[in-house]
């Protein structure tokens, strides 16, 4: 049974009536997500995709407030009507996840997964400034605020998310923006390997250049994105006025002194990194991982899981490879060790569902960070409804 609640209270009734008869609940907004991580086993959904609309707008301010049902394309055209845009980039993985219509903001704030721009800007969690979510009390409880100077109250904002909808019911948001830059280019570095175009990547983030995007591509994934040339290469992103960006870009070309190194402008730059951010670059087989390492370990990774036919790109300046391979256990504990050794971790993006049931999507929590987690979930959600199982089976 699928439930779409169109209040807040209405969402109070449904969570207090599970919450009495310990029914566990599947969380979701749009379910374009719905493929990543573990199935969840629920008889009810509870999808917030009818409570919808932007409650708060102040471009002076730079906050926008909506509720968690708001379609990212009505947000994003209210945003670009007054020059600004969401800071994170959060990716449109609906291709890759096989599953289809607009991500809410509520479902991006849960995941809390974000674009290229994270190297720069900091990630979807260092903008969410407000949240309103009911618990599995049914209590609707407040975090934040509407103001930038906030500091009022425990921040329940940076704990809700990236949650999963494993804590509560988020039901409204609000977001830190800022104008949008008016132009954008990249420099391509062609020819490079990984190691060299991670080296690459890190001089220009170090540079004084203002980078907001650092990815490397294999040949193969180059090839995928409209406007590349399909051999290695490392692509360097800068956004700001026009003038600014064409200076810092050849200032940075000079400095790096790359052969055969070319600069594009704002239109074929545009559409290359909405390809990296959605991870276009793939060429996906039946499972795909998100590995976060260190920059300077990216390569190493890639390295690491080649010999058992997994593929993928770098982005992040070589701390974030999406990876992409058979979905077998031994794949999967390929990547994992790969992750371990590198000291980062992993997430199990896509595979077939007795894959997601049968190995850990996400790495074991440290004894005492477990521990904390379950005295959370404890406190947030006693009878244990909310998208059980998502993240670890049994919880």
């Amino acid at each position: 049974m699928s439930l779409r609640p169109a209040t807040e209270d209405a969402i109070v009734a449904v969570v207090t009536d599970a919450a009495r008869d310990k029914e566990p609940l599947l969380i979701q907004g749009n379910a374009t997500k719905s493929g990543m991580l573990r199935p969840v086993q629920a008889a009810r959904t509870l999808s917030t995709a009818a409570l919808s609309g932007i409650t708060l707008y102040a471009p002076k301010e730079l906050i926008i407030s909506a509720q968690a049902g708001t379609k990212l394309p009505v947000i994003e055209a209210a945003l670009a009507e007054a020059g600004q845009y969401l800071i994170a980039e959060p990716p449109d993985l609906t291709w890759l996840l096989g599953t289809q219509g607009p991500q809410t903001l509520g479902g991006i704030v849960a995941t809390n997964l974000s674009g290229p721009r994270r190297i720069a800007w900091g990630a979807v969690r260092d903008h969410v400034m407000g949240i309103r979510a009911v618990n599995g009390r049914g209590e609707i409880i407040r975090s934040g605020g509407r103001v930038l100077k906030n500091v009022t109250g425990l921040d329940l904002c940076k704990l809700f998310t990236g949650s999963h909808g494993t804590l509560g019911v988020i039901t409204e948001i609000t977001l830190k923006v800022l104008p949008a830059p008016q132009a954008t280019g990249t420099l391509v570095l062609p020819g490079l390997a990984a190691a060299a175009g991670v080296a690459a990547l890190s001089a220009a983030l170090g540079s004084p250049y203002g980078v907001s995007g650092a990815a490397w591509l294999p040949a193969a994934a180059a090839a995928r994105v409209p406007g590349l040339e399909p051999h290695d290469q490392a692509l360097i992103r800068i956004e700001e006025f026009p003038p600014s960006v064409t200076y810092r870009l050849n200032r940075l070309r000079d400095q790096l002194s790359v052969a055969g190194a070319a600069i594009l402008d704002t239109v074929p730059s545009r559409a290359i990194w909405q390809a990296v951010r959605d991870a276009r670059p793939l060429q996906p087989q039946p499972a795909i991982w998100r590995v976060s390492v260190k920059p300077s370990a990216g390569p190493g990774v890639l390295r690491a899981v080649a010999p058992s036919g997994i593929a993928g790109f770098l982005d992040w300046g070589g701390g974030l490879a999406w990876l992409t391979g058979p979905a077998d256990t031994a794949s999967h504990e390929t990547v994992a060790a790969a992750a371990r050794a590198a000291g980062g971790t992993w997430t199990l993006m896509r595979a077939p569902d007795t894959m997601r049931l049968s190995v850990q999507v996400v790495p074991e929590e440290p004894a005492a960070l477990a521990g904390i987690m379950r005295r959370v979930k404890a406190a947030m959600d006693p009878a244990g409804i909310f998208n059980p199982g998502r993240l670890y089976a049994g919880v």
